[in-house]
């Protein structure tokens, strides 16, 4: 494993993070205002979250507020999610899971499904350089199969591209539900004790055939807009996650919301069902 520490330096609103890995050194700036500064202060780098999921809600109200078309608060919504990927990124957050649209979503109106969809792939398209400036990988978890033809074309197109960054794992849950994830798993389980004859069953073994193998289940759910549920969102995986909630809807979810967040989170003792250390 490649030994790294981080040297932190603040230069005109810009808080900069330098990462020293052996003999190379890169720099990675993160813009801030004057409150984000102090809050970025308060963050142990050491002790950041391994995997930050978040529940993304509050865009149809945002725009309900202001008059406009819902469609309206989902395109703010966008400006979120690139403060949010940025920011987990350049602080050095290893996987961020952010819940895009749930297998519920298609009760939605036609008319607003399609624009999701429409937004998805512009997202897609324009983000890919982005992406790789940044050295983040694209990932997704859910039914991708029954996306309209042309998002997982443009899906593919960004794994692809991104496939060889190695920093943060960026992980969209796109037409996903957590039911529906334990369904498929016990699905591929059944159809493996068919094919064996026999097979035991155990939490490692289930956890292997989820969306999510192969990623740390989340330290961290942030969920907006204030409302007190799971909705259906990684059930399984969020068994001993920090719950934070923020009154904050989507569209105004700040870089300093998060840091607000992480800050929380460091403070709090997990015990995991033990009794902790007080």
């Amino acid at each position: 494993m490649i030994a790294h520490r981080i040297a932190c330096g603040k230069k005109a609103g810009v808080l900069g993070f330098l990462l020293v890995r052996d003999a190379y050194k890169v720099r990675v700036p993160v813009k801030t205002e004057p409150v984000e500064e102090d809050l970025l202060k308060q963050i142990d780098l050491d002790r950041l979250p391994k995997h930050i999921a978040i529940i993304m809600d509050g865009n149809g109200r945002w725009a309900k507020r202001r008059r406009l078309p819902r469609i309206a608060g989902h395109r703010a919504g966008i400006r979120a999610v690139r403060q949010a990927v940025e920011a987990s990124a350049r602080l050095g957050v290893p996987y961020l899971t952010l819940y895009a649209f749930s297998v519920e979503n298609w009760k939605r109106p036609h008319t607003e499904i399609k624009l999701l969809m429409s937004l998805l792939r512009q997202y897609l398209k324009k983000e890919i350089s982005e992406l790789n400036r940044q050295n983040i990988r694209l990932e997704v978890i859910g039914r991708i199969h029954e996306l309209p033809k042309p998002v997982i074309e443009d899906l593919q197109n960004t794994l692809d591209q991104t496939r060889q960054n190695t920093g943060m794992r960026l992980v969209l849950a796109l037409n996903y539900g957590a039911r529906a994830e334990l369904v498929d798993a016990v699905q591929e389980l059944v159809d493996q004790a068919k094919q064996n004859g026999t097979l035991k069953v155990d939490e490692s073994l289930l956890s292997e055939h989820l969306y999510t193998r192969g990623f740390p289940d989340p330290d961290l759910l942030i969920r907006t807009s204030g409302e007190l549920r799971l909705s259906n969102f990684l059930l399984w995986q969020v068994a001993y996650a920090e719950l934070w909630v923020t009154e904050t809807l989507w569209p105004d979810f700040k870089q300093r919301d998060l840091f607000q967040a992480i800050i929380d989170f460091q403070k709090r003792e997990r015990r995991y069902g033990g009794l902790g250390m007080s």
